[in-house]
Parts: C-alpha cells; sequence; structure tokens
C-alpha cells in the first residue's frame, strides 16, 4: 500500500507578514518557510503506521505545487522519514490549480492513501482535499482525528457535531486530516538529514490548466483599538460601550 502526502510551503507563524506591488504580493524578504503543520501531522502519522510491519505500508510520498524555492521545505519532509518526493514546477495559484495540477500527476501513478491537511496556515482556504478527490472521482473523508490500519482495513475517526464517527471505506480515498490525528509532528533526525540528501525528488512540469480566482489585492487587518477599562461597579458604562460602540448588544 502507497500514501501520499500532499504538502504546502507555508510562512513561519511568527512571520511579520508585509506586501508590496500596491497590495498585490507578498513581500518575501526574511521569511522562514515551513511545512503546513497539519501536512506535517498527516506526514506524521503515515510515519506512524509504516512503522508497523503489520500494517503493509510500501512507500509514502510527498507531493508539493511549487517553484524551486520550496524544496527546502521538501528536504525536511524527506528528513523527517518520507520516502521520496514530487514537485510539480508551478506557482500554486489558487487551490483549484493546485488540486488539479495534484490530480494529473496522481491519475499518472495512483495511491491508496492521499492526506491532505484540512488547510493551509497561510490562506486558510479548506479547499485543495475536497477537490482533490472530485477530480479523481473518489470518496474524501473530512475532520480526520484518527487513522488506523486493521487487517487491511482502514478506519478513520472524525470529528462531528457532539461526539466522533468512526469510518471504515475501501481504498483508494483522501483523508482530509486536523489536528489529533498524531501527538506532535516527528522532528527530523541527524541521520534522516543525512538520507534526505539522497532522496530523489521528481519535478514535473504543470499541466495546462487556469486558476479560477485572480487576487485584486491584499488587505491588512486594522489595528486594534486602545483597551478600555470599566469600573466594576459601573456595569451601565460597560453595556454602553457593548451597544455603541462594540455593537454587539
Amino acid at each position: 500500500m502507497k500514501i501520499l502526502v500532499c504538502i504546502s510551503n507555508v510562512p513561519d507563524t511568527t512571520t511579520k507578514v508585509k506586501f508590496v506591488d500596491g497590495l498585490k504580493k507578498l513581500d518575501e524578504t526574511g521569511i522562514q518557510w515551513v511545512i503546513n503543520p497539519w501536512d506535517e501531522l498527516s506526514l506524521t502519522r503515515a510515519l506512524e503506521l509504516k512503522d508497523d510491519p503489520a500494517k503493509a505500508i510500501e512507500k509514502i510520498t510527498v507531493a508539493h505545487v511549487g517553484l524551486v524555492g520550496a524544496e527546502p521545505t521538501i528536504r525536511k519532509a524527506l528528513a523527517i522519514g518520507a520516502d521520496d518526493a514530487i514537485r510539480i514546477n508551478a506557482a500554486p495559484a489558487d487551490a483549484y490549480f493546485v488540486a488539479a495540477q495534484l490530480a494529473e500527476v496522481i491519475k499518472n501513478d495512483p495511491y491508496e492513501i492521499i492526506l491532505c491537511g484540512i488547510e493551509s496556515s497561510d490562506f486558510n482556504g479548506s479547499n485543495v482535499g475536497g477537490m482533490l478527490a472530485e477530480l479523481l472521482g473518489i470518496p474524501s473523508v473530512s475532520a480526520v482525528s484518527k487513522m488506523d490500519l486493521t487487517n487491511g482495513e482502514v478506519i478513520l475517526t472524525r470529528e462531528i457535531d457532539g461526539g466522533k464517527e468512526n469510518v471504515s471505506l475501501p481504498v483508494p480515498f483522501v483523508a482530509i486530516v486536523q489536528k489529533g490525528i498524531t501527538k506532535e509532528p516527528r522532528i527530523p533526525s541527524m541521520r534522516g538529514i543525512m538520507m534526505s540528501r539522497s532522496k530523489p525528488i521528481t519535478v514535473t512540469e504543470p499541466a495546462a490548466i487556469d486558476s479560477l480566482t485572480e487576487i485584486v489585492q491584499y488587505e491588512m487587518p486594522k489595528p486594534r483599538a486602545a483597551c478600555k477599562y470599566v469600573d466594576a461597579e459601573n456595569p451601565g458604562e460597560l453595556i454602553s460601550l457593548l451597544q455603541n460602540e462594540a455593537k454587539i448588544i
């Protein structure tokens, strides 16, 4: 059984975001790029399954849509333990473009299990996993917080309102993974870092697919207003502020 983990290259969450070119482009100066946290958890769970010989996981591949600048992030995924990687040589224009490019690659080299993080920490769109499943014509399960293989049967646990739901389904499928799939992301070991240098990254040229959206302009959030303190003995002032300024009651 082969597992494909789709990964995004995102700015570290401590990055101070700035825009250039009339607020149309992210200023990438000084940005530390990392594996999207939900994708990193997906990869860790895949590796945990492979560590158990009874699960019969043959290979774990990571796939990314991005330019050559993303290869350090891909190498980190290989250092964590992925066997090989695929990089589709195109800037990730939007969710549809990314999903469609991944689908074209997967059609030529199918995988039994495809893992996607529930969202990326930059755009938070939560679209790629579902789109990818539709383009491939296979089932998808969202909000997956647990995955296990028992006697060749895949059991997924997903979060639902008021509880959890266990789902069993045949392969192939796309699992859209959220927090809880594993406890902590796996940290690359020194041996893993050394081995990653010789692991293959297959670079493929993108298919002729147009994106469906266009970024017109980014906009920074408005600065937070100064904090106001209200005397505990004056609830009337608090109510007035909530009604007339905050407008939440």
